[in-house]
């Protein structure tokens, strides 16, 4: 490994056994996980040049620009980065599903990055990627064949399959369900009726999206290959063009808009992978990471981990989550759990299946696994939070949604946060959302039908409610506090305060979504509006809320037409700080290449008004 800082002197690293695992995931498949110590620290705010060299069996020395040519800028022979002093300038963003039709968030980030790759001070603090990296649970059947393929190109290992109407993977794979009916895959019993309904998206969700599990991901081959190719441009080279198996019309109807979708999606992948090799990336976990309401509540809990099928699905998508995105964010709390991958996988059995008693095994300690969450302690602090794994559940009510941190881990989140003068933090799902949405969602769990509406916020449990405002309202927690969110294929910006406080903390909440997704466009302008006449900052209606000790006023999009306060369109969210963690400016890069979209106070509003009309004025 190479090292080499502008103006400093270039330091070349052996990468041995103590700081590089290698992980066998299939007979031509290994992950490589590096986690250098330095002696010295590399300095900071400078452009750092780096490279990995490998030496070919028969001497031959090779590096990123010979086997990863797309991920360098024009001119350059190695990628580089920069360690920033102060997190001031972070993008950020979630929900990128590759067959969305729009243009991807990340390949639009790479292109303002291009502008400034030798400006060390104008590059990115870090890129946060807020949850739903990856749809484990929607996938276009061309991207189910492409996996497929994927998998006896590189042999990813097979594992057998207990519960379902297949026994293995490879009978998965051939199974005329595979595609577009994987609920089929389930024994037709009337005790799996639970099971499909609430894991394979049986259920319409007719207010906000409707279920496409059709095509969930089933064996950890499949989300390992999953990444493979939402991440690189190279594996699609290794595969031909997936073809399309025998479909009904209404689905090859379907494959045929996808294969479009994914045609945008693999022309921008180069970008997007150029992006993730020039910027510091974290990530967290949100449920399609996973599956669509995952842990939603102790019913949906019970329901999918006391079914084999099922366990073992969510089980596999979170091993891969572990060594596709967590284990870069904390490598330390994960070497026992490394070692348990690497027995499973270095020791397949003779028919190239995992062995499934350690499988099992696994998938409990992974599921068991409470680490998930970080602190970045930078200027100033940020603190990615775990609002899947540790849920405040209902006992008496085991269908209502669960908290989204149960009462300890938000003990843990207040200890991190005591006499910080500000921080960051990173909430997958906004903490102050659409209201109105947030009251449809309370209505739906009130008459059980939780499921239909991803009825999930921070606000619809009690308990976790009022512990995260006592968090907020405490003598030695921050005064400045800035949220970033993602989850709900929108972006909009609000300003917070606590009322009635002799100590007034200031909170910001910021939300970007979705890096390649979008909300249904005229549904989202109605809730909009409907939520200005009702839910106005001076609207009595908010005193029927938990939002009664808070004065909640929106900032608005500087190219908004008819009054909108959020912005409906795919991108990625861009945030600078200023010295004291508060906003300076908030901005939504559009993937679609127009304009940048800015959030404004009601002051920078009636300024840009203003400015606008003294022309008109002094003519």
């Amino acid at each position: 490994m190479l090292l080499d800082p502008v103006g400093g002197s270039p330091r070349r690293l052996s990468l041995d056994a103590g700081c590089c695992r290698v992980l066998p995931v299939g007979r031509h498949a290994y992950l490589h996980l590096i986690d250098v110590t330095l002696l010295e620290p590399l300095p900071q705010d400078t452009v750092i040049h780096y490279d990995l060299i490998a030496a070919l069996s028969d001497g031959v020395e090779t590096n990123i620009a010979q086997w990863a040519p797309h991920v360098l800028h024009k001119g350059a022979t190695r990628p580089s980065l920069v360690l920033r002093s102060s997190a001031d300038d972070i993008l950020f963003g979630s929900c990128r599903k590759p067959h969305h039709p729009s243009r991807d968030g990340l390949a639009r980030a790479d292109e303002l990055l291009t502008d400034r790759i030798g400006q060390a001070d104008a590059r990115p603090a870090m890129l946060m990627l807020c949850g739903d990296q990856v749809y484990a649970d929607d996938v276009a059947g061309p991207m189910l064949a492409a996996i497929h393929a994927l998998i006896r190109r590189l042999g990813l290992y097979g594992e057998c399959l207990e519960g379902a109407v297949v026994s293995d993977s490879e009978a998965l794979y051939d199974h005329p369900a595979s595609y577009y009916r994987r609920e089929d895959l389930l024994p037709a019993f009337k005790s799996n009726e639970a099971l499909r309904e609430r894991f394979f998206g049986g259920v319409e969700k007719p207010v906000f999206t409707t279920a496409n599990a059709h095509n969930h991901l089933v064996t950890l081959a499949e989300v390992m290959a999953m990444y493979l190719l939402v991440w690189s441009p190279v594996p699609w080279q290794l595969i031909p063009e997936p073809q399309m198996p025998e479909l009904d019309p209404e689905h090859t109807r379907r494959w045929r808009r996808e294969k479009e979708a994914l045609r945008g999606f693999r022309s921008d992948l180069p970008h997007a992978a150029r992006l993730l090799a020039h910027v510091q990336t974290l990530m967290i976990f949100d449920d399609h990471d996973i599956t669509d309401d995952w842990n939603l509540s102790a019913k949906w809990e019970t329901t999918a981990y006391e079914h084999p099928f099922s366990r073992r699905i969510v089980g596999n998508a979170l091993i891969a989550y572990m060594l596709c995105q967590g284990w870069g964010n904390r490598p330390d709390v994960f070497e026992e759990l490394i070692d348990d991958v690497h027995a499973l996988t270095a020791t397949p059995q003779a028919n190239d299946r995992l062995d499934a008693t350690s499988q099992d095994a696994l998938i409990g300690r992974v599921l068991s696994f409470g680490k998930w969450d970080y602190v970045l302690r930078t200027q100033p602090t940020v603190i990615v939070l775990d609002t899947r794994t540790r849920r405040w559940r209902s006992r008496r009510l085991p269908s209502r949604p669960s908290g989204l941190m149960d009462w300890e881990s938000l003990t843990d989140l207040q200890h991190e946060l005591l006499d910080e003068a500000a921080a960051v933090i990173v909430s997958p799902t906004p903490m102050f959302g659409v209201k109105l949405i947030e009251v449809i969602q309370r209505i739906c769990t009130f008459t059980g039908h939780a499921l239909t509406v991803d009825a999930e916020n921070w606000m619809a449990h009690r308990g976790a409610a009022s512990v995260m405002l006592n968090i907020f309202r405490h003598s030695r927690t921050p005064g400045n506090y800035v949220i970033l969110s993602g989850d709900v294929h929108y972006s909009f910006a609000y300003d917070v305060q606590v009322r009635h406080q002799d100590r007034t903390p200031h909170i910001w909440q910021v939300t970007s979504s979705g890096i390649k997704n979008e909300f249904p466009r005229r549904l989202l302008d109605w809730l909009d509006r409907l939520n200005r006449w009702l839910y106005s900052p001076r609207s009595p209606l908010n005193w029927f809320t938990q939002r009664r000790d808070l004065e909640i006023r929106p900032r608005l999009p500087d190219q908004r037409h008819r009054g909108e306060r959020v912005w409906n369109g795919a991108g990625i969210g861009q945030i600078f700080l200023d010295g004291q963690g508060r906003p300076a400016r908030i901005l939504q890069h559009n993937a679609n290449g127009q304009p940048s979209t800015e959030f404004l106070t009601s002051t920078d509003t009636a300024s840009t008004t203003v400015a606008v009309e003294r022309p008109n004025a002094s003519v």
